[in-house]
């Protein structure tokens, strides 16, 4: 899909050039975005060989299971639904961490790591939980400390402050994490009523017809032993009707 779309922009952009009789520009532009593109990764790979190699000293030194441990109470706030010890959160702790350092390409193999390890508690393969909902939803507003890419595009194309984004950043990120939190917590608890709500339907399908027939057998159990008390009761009156008979007949024999 989106390499049909970027196709057609490209394909677009070319023939009006050429319908404007701008193809000189067109073949300059295509030349320089090329160069700016190789400087660019080679900026990129700098930064991005920099801070990947700190993370891999944090983790060596021991410093993001601590960081891990540190997180673990907004962790288990933010997915009550993920038990103690489980994989995802250690996974999901690196992701956050990598993210909140602005190292994207760090977090996405913990992000895919966090995924899949939620998955092995999904009683429904297929549908997301809200455990996996919520995840996506820090990951993509991925508040931030230190946007590291943004403060590289901004050193490559000449910024005279590349680092003036930190603060914008982060009260940005910190807005939408907040909003998309809440946003996340409340559809859960909303989607959450209809689901107990249809179990409790379920529920009431599977016992009424019990109960009703519990009903049905205690009720036919008191038939019964109604039954039984009535056939003894009329036992006992004919048995005391043939003892006064007999005791009759021997008062007249004598």
């Amino acid at each position: 899909m989106l390499n049909g779309l970027w196709a057609a922009m490209i394909l677009v952009g070319i023939f009006y050039g050429a319908v404007r009789g701008r193809m000189p520009e067109i073949t300059e532009g295509a030349l320089t975005g090329a160069k700016d593109a190789v400087n660019l990764c080679l900026t990129m790979a700098g930064v991005t060989a920099l801070w990947t190699g700190l993370m891999e000293i944090a983790e060596g030194s021991g410093l993001l299971d601590k960081a891990a441990r540190g997180l673990k109470p907004l962790i288990r706030f933010l997915f009550p639904q993920v038990p103690d010890g489980h994989p995802a959160q250690a996974d999901i702790s690196a992701n956050m961490i990598a993210n909140f350092l602005g190292l994207g390409w760090a977090a996405t193999p913990a992000g895919i790591r966090a995924m899949s390890s939620l998955e092995t508690l999904n009683n429904k393969p297929g549908v997301a939980t809200d455990a996996m909902c919520m995840f996506l939803i820090v990951n993509i507003s991925s508040l931030q400390l230190i946007p590291v890419n943004m403060i590289a595009y901004r050193s490559q194309y000449g910024s005279a402050n590349p680092a003036a984004v930190i603060m914008p950043a982060l009260i940005a990120t910190t807005t939408t994490t907040i909003c998309g939190i809440l946003f996340a917590k409340f559809m859960g608890r909303k989607s959450a009523s209809p689901m107990k709500a249809a179990e409790i339907k379920a529920a009431d399908r599977v016992i009424a017809p019990r109960a009703l027939s519990d009903r049905r057998n205690r009720s036919g159990e008191r038939n019964i032993a109604e039954k039984i008390r009535t056939e003894k009761i009329e036992i006992s009156g004919k048995k005391e009707s043939a003892q006064r008979d007999a005791s009759g007949k021997s008062g007249r024999g004598a």
